[in-house]
């Protein structure tokens, strides 16, 4: 497959990525996807975890969902860096590289001498990414971090669920995709920085740090006045009622963000009386009585179906939408319309379908220009192109297991 020429506004930058699981992957694919060139380093015979997060496999192969969907725009590398050998093929990549991504525990790559206080002086423009659990500083710095245990330690999974039951997760790794996610926005900020001053630097991306920095609302309600929010289900803790209701037919979502929406609702659908009751009157009397709401507007709910009151309730533009299994969010004629999937040639022979970048730029958008790597698919290309190694070089630190 002949590779495109890359045309976000990254093209011309290179990536050496040291990541693997969700956090890091997801940092380094959305600067392929916009444009830069990145080269995956995975352990020879084993690669990325996530090669083994299966099933299920893509249809007819042995490359897992899992991988698939964080690894596109990348080509693969199998390098063992603990060997003398691949470190120096580390260092020659460098040469050419602006940003290295890693997301290994704080202080692993000094091991090797690839830390960011051993590289900075002689790579002085090199943009280094870290994302670990905890960050490179405080007490917990040296622990590992997983999305669900800082689901927990970061306060989420206590406002998550119903008021009666346990705590609940996040149903997709919430805490790894912000961090890759804010981990890009810093990276995007140091090249800001680097073409202003022709220095790098290092970004300390914690998870837990980001994971705190995203609990908007509800962290601010805390802050403001002391006391932890309890969890609401599927309520909203500062609007009533923005929630879950069912319908004749199963359930929806809706959402009256304010006043004069809430009138609008009233009037339409018969309950013209509730605007005349002060514990209805103001959103603020509605969170307090918010039990009461529920408890009145249930039954109404109840007399449609989902399509009918989507129908409904959009004609007045009131907020609302069904809850959809992933069946239907893949069928849905917006999800299609918006291309929310890609169809991208794989080297196994198949043609796999991955989740579009939802970044739309209307003059540089995210392209799709190498499908998730087979593993040390792009080994050779690299060595021999990228560095000039010749044949039987590439074939010795084969024989020895450094590639």
């Amino acid at each position: 497959m002949v590779e495109k020429a890359p045309s976000g506004p990254l093209r011309g930058l290179r990536v050496l990525d040291l990541t693997r699981v969700l956090a890091g992957p997801t940092c380094t694919q959305m600067l392929g996807d916009l444009g830069a060139e990145v080269i995956k380093i995975e352990r020879p015979g084993a690669g990325d975890d996530t090669r083994g997060f299966a099933p299920p496999f893509w249809p007819n192969t042995q490359e897992s969902a899992y991988f698939l969907g964080v690894n596109r725009n990348k080509k693969s590398l199998t390098l063992d860096i603990a060997a003398e050998e691949g470190q120096a093929i580390i260092h020659r990549l460098l040469e050419t590289c602006d940003i290295l991504v890693e997301n290994f525990k704080v202080g692993a790559l000094a091991k090797y001498g690839l830390g960011y206080d051993q590289l900075r002086a002689k790579y002085p423009g090199l943009i280094y990414c870290s994302i670990t659990g905890f960050g490179q500083t405080g007490p917990y710095a040296p622990r590992p971090g997983y999305d669900s245990l800082i689901q927990g330690m970061g306060g989420v999974m206590s406002l998550t669920g119903e008021p009666d039951g346990l705590p609940q997760k996040v149903g997709v790794p919430v805490a790894d995709l912000f961090a890759g996610l804010y981990g890009c926005i810093g990276i995007l900020a140091a090249l800001r920085h680097r073409e202003r001053t022709g220095n790098g630097q290092q970004i300390d991306i914690g998870m837990l740090d980001t994971h705190v920095a995203w609990l908007a609302n509800q962290g601010m309600n805390y802050l403001a006045t002391g006391e932890n929010p309890e969890r609401l289900g599927n309520q909203h803790p500062n609007i009533v009622p923005y929630q879950v209701f069912p319908t004749k037919d199963g359930h929806i979502v809706l959402s009256v963000g304010n006043d004069p929406t809430f009138e609008r609702f009233c009037k339409a659908f018969g309950q013209e009386a509730l605007l005349a009751d002060e514990r209805f009157a103001t959103n603020a009397a509605r969170v307090a009585n918010r039990q009461l709401v529920t408890d009145t507007l249930t039954p109404l709910m109840q007399q449609k179906t989902t399509a009918e009151w989507v129908e409904a309730l959009e004609a007045l533009k009131i907020g609302c939408g069904p809850i959809n299994k992933l069946s239907e969010v893949f069928a849905d004629p917006h999800v299609q319309a918006r291309g929310c999937v890609v169809p991208l040639p794989h080297a196994s022979g198949e043609t796999v379908k991955v989740i579009a970048n939802p970044v739309r730029l209307s003059a540089t958008p995210p392209d799709y220009r190498v499908p998730p790597p087979l593993l040390g698919e792009h080994s050779e290309e690299v060595l021999s192109g990228l560095l000039g190694m010749t044949a039987d070089e590439v074939a010795a630190l084969k024989t020895k297991g450094v590639v």
